[in-house]
């Protein structure tokens, strides 16, 4: 019986906490009455975290992809259809909900052209759900094209669309720029692990270091859209994340258990967590709260958990009241798997075979 690699679990955790941080920051914070200094230094952290927080996201899902993307059976199509029907059904909620907070930063269908836009083109926020679709059918197209041909071009578009050259279509951008980092976790699955497992505290306090240093430079002379400069910067930054991740789920058991509990259970908080934010912001503003230095600082993380709870509480309620299928319209089916003799991919070359 294999045992379960913990630290892939630990970085999904980290990674969505810091997507619902990045928003409680960037649309509630941020506009908050009286908000000043502290904020801009939350606003300033979180947009160095750019570089990892999507990317290690994507990375540890392509590692997980293989199995999906090579079956005969097409189930990498059940698989992509399941998260388009997550998508179409969340951006539907979303949009109804957020038609009671008009005042909540972000952005909502207000005719029928805009949602279907919003349901192609224009992805929401949920657009990580429609990204990881997109990314198994080009997996599943690219799967027997070599590894040192497909990566390359992958890398390609992602300067491309962090260069500005894509058009600025919602998220379509960010769907565009994270592709490299899907692939490369679905085609050097193998040597992350590797380098996850040979990962020291030297080696984590290097790249946090090298990572910081780079994103100085890129902030300091406005380098964010030179071609190739900010998939660069995100190899660093999800090198540091596997890296920190690994020696957190090896080392900080008290750290890395809540971690991989909440990293098991990120499609709901994902799908979930603008609702609750919304609905908070809203009331927040309606009782004229104010912050002050002190609120300034700790209520991020404040708020960030109580919307994180929220979540899990809700996906809890709606699964016990039947709407699991909310959640899981399209549930994957068990298969057994059956012997293959087929070798694992080459992450070098060769393609998927």
């Amino acid at each position: 019986m294999s045992t379960r690699v913990g630290w892939p679990d630990v970085a999904k955790g980290l990674c969505i906490i810091l997507v619902v941080l990045w928003h409680v920051v960037t649309k509630h914070a941020v506009g908050m009455p009286d908000a000043g200094t502290v904020t801009d230094v939350w606003a300033t952290v979180n947009a160095q975290l750019l570089p990892v927080r999507m990317p290690l996201f994507f990375l540890i899902s392509g590692m997980f992809a293989g199995r999906a993307v090579l079956a005969a059976d097409g189930s990498w199509r059940r698989r992509a259809g399941r998260l388009l029907a997550v998508y179409v059904i969340w951006v539907l909620i979303q949009t109804a909900v957020l038609a009671l907070t008009p005042d909540f930063d972000t952005a909502r269908a207000e005719t029928g052209w805009e949602l279907l836009a919003q349901l192609t083109i224009s992805p929401t926020n949920l657009w990580y759900l429609l990204a990881l679709a997109a990314y198994l059918a080009v997996a599943r197209l690219t799967r027997d094209v070599s590894t040192v041909v497909v990566l390359p071009v992958a890398f390609a578009v992602s300067a491309l669309a962090a260069a500005g050259v894509i058009p600025d279509l919602g998220n379509l951008w960010q769907v565009a720029q994270n592709l490299f980092f899907f692939l490369a976790g679905l085609r050097l699955r193998e040597v992350i692990e590797r380098f996850a497992a040979a990962s020291d505290p030297v080696r984590a306090v290097g790249l946090g270091l090298l990572y910081l240093g780079a994103a100085s430079v890129v902030g300091v002379l406005g380098m964010r859209q030179w071609p190739g400069v900010w998939p660069l910067l995100g190899v660093v930054a999800v090198a540091c994340g596997v890296a920190v991740c690994a020696l957190v789920d090896r080392s900080a058991a008290p750290l890395a258990r809540p971690l991989r509990w909440i990293g098991r259970r990120t499609l709901p908080i994902y799908v979930l967590h603008m609702i609750p934010l919304a609905l908070l912001d809203a009331g927040m503003r309606a009782a004229g709260w104010r912050v002050d230095p002190v609120t300034e600082a700790v209520g991020p993380i404040v708020l960030t958990a109580v919307v994180i709870a929220t979540c899990l509480a809700l996906h809890a309620l709606l699964v016990r009241c039947g709407l699991g299928m909310l959640f899981d319209p399209l549930p994957l089916r068990r298969v057994r798997p059956r012997p293959s003799r087929r070798a694992a991919p080459d992450p070098l070359g060769g393609g998927l075979r």
